[in-house]
């Protein structure tokens, strides 16, 4: 990806680099899930800090570790309505509680470029396949040489397989087994506006590194995409073959010009 791309992106809520939440984190669900629950759906970044920060809603031991828990939610989640990625995680958290694990990873995956790396590796395992914890390793090494200890490319491991077990795609704790995940209709919707973000329109956002995430056929995918669009989630039509997904009020006009001008960036 050339970095006017990325520069372009990342005004949209994407992160890129080679530093990332999970060297020290797992994509804190229970966290996130919890934080939710203690703020309302208009909450702004002062709000989280509030609730995080000074009333310790997620029950942190001191205030360093509510600061650094704070520190790594922003960095994973946006926690701004400024970042239009956070806007359509809060728009659609509270439709359903069984979809929010894979939006949470979905958000996590365009804001953390290390947990991003091992999408390829977790998604090239068949179900009940074992994935061991020196398989991990061995891909965050590869990809990473050099860059951590030992000790820390266990942690880092241990983080990223936390994330993609909270998200359903991994079973067991000494013995972590591939399955599919729950799809839900609202994190299609999800991951097809991320892929929206990246300048992708109709048939073709039913292809995307997001959509793979589900493993679904393309017709189940297009199913699950109707039915967010009878929820109000979308607006998804399907005539004569030619496929339209729009979007209504997740982007400003501003935000719209630019998501045009990634689609003409290669």
């Amino acid at each position: 990806m050339s970095k006017q791309k990325e520069l372009l992106l990342s005004r949209l809520g994407f992160r890129f680099g080679i530093n990332g939440p999970h060297a020290a984190r797992t994509m804190m669900l229970d966290d996130l899930r919890l934080l939710f629950s203690h703020t309302p759906p208009s909450a702004q970044r002062g709000d989280f800090v509030q609730a995080v920060v000074a009333d310790n809603v997620l029950g942190k031991p001191t205030k360093k570790a509510r600061e650094l828990a704070m520190h790594h939610l922003v960095a994973l989640y946006g926690l701004t309505t400024e970042n239009p990625i956070f806007r359509a995680l809060r728009r659609l958290w509270d439709a359903n509680p069984d979809a929010q694990p894979l939006m949470a990873l979905g958000v996590a995956l365009a804001r953390d470029p290390l947990l991003r790396g091992t999408q390829s590796f977790y998604l090239s395992k068949q179900a009940g396949e074992t994935v061991s914890r020196e398989s991990v390793e061995a891909v965050l090494a590869a990809a990473h040489p050099d860059r951590f200890s030992t000790a820390s490319l266990r942690s880092f491991a241990q983080n990223v397989s936390g994330s993609w077990s909270s998200a359903g795609f991994l079973h067991g704790r000494q013995r972590k087994t591939k399955v599919q995940p729950n799809i839900c209709p609202e994190s299609v919707a999800l991951l097809l506006f991320l892929g929206f973000l990246e300048g992708r329109t109709g048939q073709r956002l039913f292809s995307t590194n997001w959509t793979s995430l589900t493993g679904l056929s393309q017709e189940a995918l297009e199913a699950h995409a109707s039915a967010a669009s009878h929820r109000g989630l979308l607006v998804f039509m399907n005539a004569g073959g030619v496929k339209e997904v729009r979007f209504p009020g997740f982007l400003t006009p501003e935000e719209e010009k630019v998501r045009q001008e990634v689609s003409h960036v290669v």
